[in-house]
């Protein structure tokens, strides 16, 4: 698997049923962590927020492809609280067969760099996996430039890109 031919791209809203099909991956991934279970129909509930991606301003969502096939999703958000703006991945998925091949760095980096300012990107407490990734993601990044804090139950790392 070369991670050279991997693409991030903005999903068109003809490709939603895409993300939210490989959500269901996500979810199983994720219940490993808090308390998720599937519906009587064998499925994990949809994502709240998905349709609001397409809708609203400051809300971005991406595939990720690998030697084209799906790999992934990323959606991104910009968060307005108190009058300061900065970017959140609200959601990172990479598909298990294409973890640990740099892929997930290479995306995050073209995420970061498709959304210049302030960042947080956050981990809940019990994802030890999820912070070991995102410390060495954004860590190569910056060059160790960030900061890491805690704050109701979740890990955050801290940066800006301008």
């Amino acid at each position: 698997m070369s991670v050279k031919d991997s693409l991030l791209k903005k999903a068109a809203i003809q490709e939603k049923d895409i993300i939210s099909n490989l959500m269901q991956f996500y979810f199983y991934d994720f219940s490993e962590f808090i308390d998720m279970n599937v519906g009587n129909a064998g499925l994990y509930s949809g994502y709240p927020y998905l349709d609001q991606y397409w809708e609203e301003d400051g809300r971005y969502p991406y595939l990720i492809e690998s030697e084209g096939k799906y790999a992934g999703f990323v959606l991104v958000r910009e968060v307005v609280e108190e009058g300061q703006k900065y970017w959140s991945i609200a959601e990172f998925f990479i598909m298990k067969k294409f973890r640990r091949t740099g892929l997930g760095q290479r995306v995050a980096h073209q995420v970061f760099d498709s959304h210049k300012g302030n960042w947080e990107v956050g981990q809940i407490e019990k994802n030890k996996p999820a912070q070991i990734f995102w410390r060495k993601v954004i860590g190569n990044y910056t060059n160790g430039q960030f900061e890491e804090k805690t704050e109701e139950g979740m890990i955050l790392q801290v940066f800006c890109n301008k």
